[in-house]
């Protein structure tokens, strides 16, 4: 499953020029992180950083807080 994802990271980062700016280590890097608060009686809230929801866009998938 992992060869699928990284397979299909791989292309979209060729296909969108990221290896100029990025390796595939620091493509992964860059969307690590990703953070969820939760307060009892809300629903939970997403938060990632404007550059890697630019990065989701360009690799083709929907940012996390868009769900």
């Amino acid at each position: 499953m992992a060869l699928i994802f990284i397979s299909y990271i791989n292309k979209k980062m060729q296909e969108q020029g990221l290896y100029k700016a990025y390796t595939m280590q620091q493509m992964l890097g860059k969307l690590d992180v990703i953070e969820c608060f939760r307060n009892p009686g809300h629903k939970l809230r997403v938060g990632i950083l404007e550059k890697q929801k630019e990065l989701y866009i360009k690799l083709g998938v929907v940012p996390p807080t868009l769900l």
